[in-house]
């Protein structure tokens, strides 16, 4: 059912996900924010690890922002597997769902937030202890959350990303 206005169905939050009406319409900032902070906190999660990890070891910059990335899809896509199974899909169907929802924001995320952490002076070559590390880490996904979170209000309101989610949770 398409809702005629927006105030039908508003700022619904499940398991730290935000949905739109399937069948589009008008979405929220607030909707979108909600699942752009989603998608960032599993992308958050993996690139530090990664981060961690290839700096700890004294890896190069590209091996270590090739696990970041690669752990970032991970946990991205593995934190709205564990909502969509525990709210009872297969895990099959639960992936399918995984991957619709959050490729396209996760990918836009990790374009954004790399290209920043290489545009910092310094702060591929800063380690763990330096605050420049952390600092241009934060920065760096600032800029995006701000840059995704129109990326995810478009999909929401064409019943894409997070709104793909949404059937799941009633």
């Amino acid at each position: 059912m398409q809702h005629d206005t927006h105030a039908d169905h508003t700022d619904h939050v499940h398991h730290g996900h935000a949905h739109g009406s399937a069948g589009g319409g008008r979405v929220s900032w607030g909707m979108a924010a909600k699942a752009t902070l989603h998608c960032l906190t599993g992308c958050a999660i993996g690139e530090v690890l990664g981060m961690i990890i290839g700096t700890a070891l004294g890896w190069g910059n590209a091996p270590t922002m090739a696990l970041a990335i690669a752990l970032a899809f991970l946990f991205g896509y593995s934190l709205t597997l564990w909502a969509v199974v525990r709210a009872g899909l297969g895990l099959k169907a639960a992936i399918g769902v995984a991957l619709a929802a959050d490729t396209l924001s996760i990918t836009v995320m990790e374009i954004v937030d790399n290209g920043v952490l290489l545009l910092v002076p310094g702060a591929m070559d800063a380690h763990l202890a330096d605050g420049l590390f952390w600092g241009a880490l934060a920065f760096a996904f600032l800029v995006a959350f701000l840059v995704t979170t129109p990326v995810n209000k478009w999909m929401i309101g064409r019943g894409k990303g997070h709104a793909v989610v949404h059937q799941y949770h009633h």
